[in-house]
């Protein structure tokens, strides 16, 4: 299993919303993400920063890789678009900055 974390910034305003569409998230989007390999997925927010911190374990990066393709995350990804930061007004995707590991403990 691998453990990725990540930083996504929030529109001011929107956590409410935000927080609400995922709880709890479409159905056919938690199939989907645990087909893929997805699993532990948790997202924090940072209330002084509005930032959210994401911390997911995959299976296999391409595994993950592919849910670039799937048209449920596709349509997911725009959804979300009205809430988060994306990295231009064509973008779907947030802007999702990795962050690596430095200490892991089990």
């Amino acid at each position: 299993m691998l453990r990725k974390a990540f930083l996504m910034k929030i529109k001011p305003g929107m956590i409410a919303e935000y927080e609400k569409r995922h709880n709890p998230i479409w159905p056919e989007l938690h199939r989907i993400l645990k087909t893929h390999g997805i699993s532990n997925y948790s997202i924090f927010h940072h209330e002084k920063t509005n930032q959210l911190f994401g911390y997911v374990e995959i299976e296999s990066e391409a595994k993950l890789a592919d849910l670039e393709e799937n048209e449920v995350c596709g349509k997911w990804w725009l959804e979300m678009k009205k809430y988060l930061v994306s990295e231009s007004e064509d973008s779907p995707r947030a802007i999702e900055d990795p962050m690596g590991e430095v200490f892991h403990i089990e």
